[in-house]
C-alpha cells in the first residue's frame, strides 16, 4: 500500500524508491508562483534528470548541486535521480532552484526530517563550495509566501533585508548549504533577518547650483507637484540635463506601498543596487541607442524595461529626437495607461509603468537655432525633419513644454543662487498631499468625471479656456492635460478654485515647441 503524507516534505520508501518534496517559488513578470521540487531516488544506473520545462541554467543545477552536496560533506546518491519542477507546463529559468533541489536530495536520504521544512519556502543559488548566492525577485517570493500562509522563508544572505520587509514572515538567511542543513536539523541557531533601516536622503545635486533659468525651475516644480510630463528644448549648454538630474531632489518620498511595488520591479530585473526597500523615487536615464525592448521590456519570458524600472519615479530621455521612432512610439500606451502589456507565445504579462517623463532636445540638428550666441546653419527643411522625429500623438501626451535658453556669460556671472531643492520639495509635498487627500491620486492621473469634478471651472475661467481651445486647436487630450496642469498650479498656490491666472500659466507651457 502506498501512503503519501500531506506535509510539505515527504519521504516514502517503496520498492527501493525514495521521494521528497520541497516548496520553492519562481517569478513570472512581477508576481511569484509556487514551484514544487520533487526528487525521486530509485535503483538503476547513476544519473540525474531534471524535468518540468527547465532552461539551461536549471539544467546545469545538477552539477552545482552535486558539487555543493559533496563539498558540504554529505554523500551524493549513486542512483537514478529524477528532479521534477511542478507545475510542469510553465517554463522555469534561473539558478534560484539550486538550494531547494539540494535540500530535497538530502531530505530523500533522510538527512533532514519531514517536519523541518513544513510551511517553508526556499530559494537560492549554490556555489560549488556550498555558499549561497543572491537571486532575483526575492521580495516577490516573500510576498507570495505571506499571501498563501507560509510562515518561514529561507533565502540568500544578500536578499534577506528585502525579503524581511514582508510582515508576518520569518526570514532566515544561512550563508552555506552546510549551515542550512544544520539549521534545519536544529543544531545551529540563526537569528531571523530584520528589514534594513530607513536609508538617508540620497546625494542628489541641488537646484540652487543652476544659475538663472527661473522659468525652467518653475516648470520642474509644477511637474513634480502634479506628476506631469515635461519636455525642455534649448541649445547645448543651456542646463537642460542639469535641471533634469536635480528633479529627484524635489520629489516626495515613496509611501510604503509604493516602496514595495518599486522594489519588486527592481528585484525582478536584478537592478536592486542596495538591500532593502527603495524609499526614494527612481531616476532612469537610458542612452538614446536603447532598443524598444530595452525601453518597454521584453524577452522570451518578458522582463521589465526602463519604463517599469522608472515606475513611481522619473524616466529621463536626453536627446529626445535621437531615440528611434519605434522606441519612442512604444511610450504612448504606458504614458496613457500607466501599465505595459507584453505578449509572447508563452505568456502575456503586465508591468506597472506609472512614471514621469522628462525629455530634453535641441531646437535643430546643430542645436543653435534661436541661439543668440551662435549661428545656426540648418536649413528650414532640416529643422522640420528634426522636429517631426517626435510624433504628434506622443507630443500631445506631454503636459509641459518649455524653452530653456542659454544664458549670456555676463548673466551667469551676475546670477544669484536660486531656491534650494529642499525649499521647493516642501512646496511640492504640500501640493501633492493636497491633491491626493482631495482625489486619491496626483493631478496627472485625473480623468473622466473625476477631472471634471476636481478641476471644475467658474463662468469666467470657462469662457477664457474656450478661447484658448480655439486659438491653439487643442485636442480633447490636450484640453484635459491643460486642466490638470491648471489644477496643479492652483494647488501650489494653495487655492481651491482654478482662475484665469492659473490657466494662462498652464497655457504658456504648451506654446513652446
Amino acid at each position: 500500500m502506498l501512503i503519501i503524507c500531506k506535509e510539505v516534505v515527504t519521504t516514502i520508501a517503496y520498492d527501493s524508491c525514495v521521494l521528497a518534496r520541497i516548496i520553492s517559488a519562481a517569478v513570472l513578470g512581477v508576481d511569484a508562483y509556487q514551484v514544487e521540487i520533487e526528487v525521486d531516488i530509485s535503483g538503476g544506473l547513476p544519473s540525474v534528470m531534471v524535468v518540468g520545462l527547465p532552461d539551461a541554467a536549471v539544467q546545469e543545477s545538477r552539477e552545482r548541486v552535486r558539487a555543493a552536496i559533496r563539498n558540504a560533506g554529505f554523500p551524493f546518491p549513486a542512483s537514478r535521480i529524477v528532479i521534477n519542477l511542478a507545475p510542469a507546463d510553465v517554463r522555469k529559468e534561473g539558478p534560484a532552484f539550486d538550494l531547494p533541489i539540494a535540500l530535497a536530495v538530502l531530505a530523500a536520504q533522510g538527512v533532514i526530517s519531514q517536519e523541518a521544512l513544513a510551511n517553508t519556502v526556499i530559494s537560492g543559488e549554490l556555489a560549488l563550495d556550498g555558499a549561497i548566492r543572491p537571486i532575483k525577485g526575492a521580495i516577490n517570493i516573500g510576498l507570495y509566501a505571506a499571501q498563501v500562509g507560509l510562515r518561514r522563508a529561507i533565502v540568500p544572505p544578500d536578499n534577506a533585508a528585502e525579503t524581511a520587509v514582508i510582515e508576518g514572515l520569518k526570514v532566515y538567511a544561512p550563508k552555506t548549504l552546510l549551515d542550512t542543513v544544520a539549521f534545519l536539523q536544529g543544531r545551529l541557531s540563526i537569528e531571523a533577518a530584520k528589514a534594513a533601516p530607513a536609508d538617508q536622503q540620497l546625494h542628489i545635486p541641488d537646484l540652487c547650483d543652476v544659475k538663472g533659468q527661473a522659468a525652467a525651475k518653475r516648470a520642474l516644480e509644477i511637474a513634480a507637484a502634479g506628476n506631469h510630463n515635461l519636455l525642455m528644448t534649448g541649445p547645448p549648454g543651456s542646463g537642460k540635463t542639469m535641471l533634469a538630474r536635480r528633479l529627484p531632489g524635489i520629489l516626495p518620498p515613496l509611501s510604503r506601498e509604493d516602496s514595495i511595488e518599486v522594489t519588486r520591479i527592481h528585484s525582478t530585473a536584478g537592478a536592486l543596487k542596495r538591500s532593502g526597500l527603495i524609499r526614494h523615487p527612481p531616476f532612469r536615464s537610458p542612452h538614446h541607442t536603447v532598443s524598444d525592448a530595452g525601453l518597454i521590456g521584453g524577452g522570451n519570458i518578458p522582463k521589465p524595461g526602463e519604463v517599469s524600472l522608472s515606475h513611481k519615479g522619473v524616466l529621463f530621455l536626453d536627446e529626445f529626437p535621437e531615440f528611434s521612432r519605434r522606441a519612442l512610439e512604444v511610450l504612448r500606451q504606458p504614458l496613457e495607461d500607466g501599465v505595459v502589456t507584453i505578449s509572447r507565445a508563452r505568456a502575456a504579462l503586465t508591468f506597472p509603468a506609472r512614471f514621469m517623463l522628462i525629455a530634453s532636445q535641441n531646437p535643430c540638428p546643430c542645436g543653435h537655432y534661436g541661439d543668440s550666441q551662435k549661428e545656426c546653419h540648418c536649413s528650414p527643411s532640416m529643422r522640420q525633419r528634426y522636429r517631426e522625429r517626435i510624433s504628434g500623438p506622443l507630443l500631445d501626451r506631454i503636459d509641459l513644454r518649455i524653452t530653456v535658453p542659454r544664458l549670456p556669460a555676463e548673466d551667469l556671472l551676475r546670477a544669484k543662487p536660486g531656491e534650494a531643492s529642499e525649499v521647493l520639495r516642501q512646496r511640492v509635498i504640500a501640493a501633492r498631499s493636497r491633491a491626493v487627500n482631495r482625489q486619491g491620486v496626483p493631478n496627472a492621473q485625473l480623468s473622466g468625471q473625476a477631472l471634471r469634478r476636481h478641476a471644475s471651472l467658474n463662468s469666467g475661467p470657462e469662457a477664457f479656456i474656450k478661447t484658448i481651445i480655439k486659438q491653439l486647436s487643442l485636442s480633447g487630450r490636450g484640453y484635459d492635460r491643460l486642466l490638470r496642469v491648471s489644477r496643479t498650479i492652483a494647488d501650489l498656490a494653495e487655492v481651491e478654485s482654478i482662475t484665469e491666472e492659473h490657466i494662462a500659466e498652464a497655457v504658456s507651457y504648451r506654446e513652446s515647441q
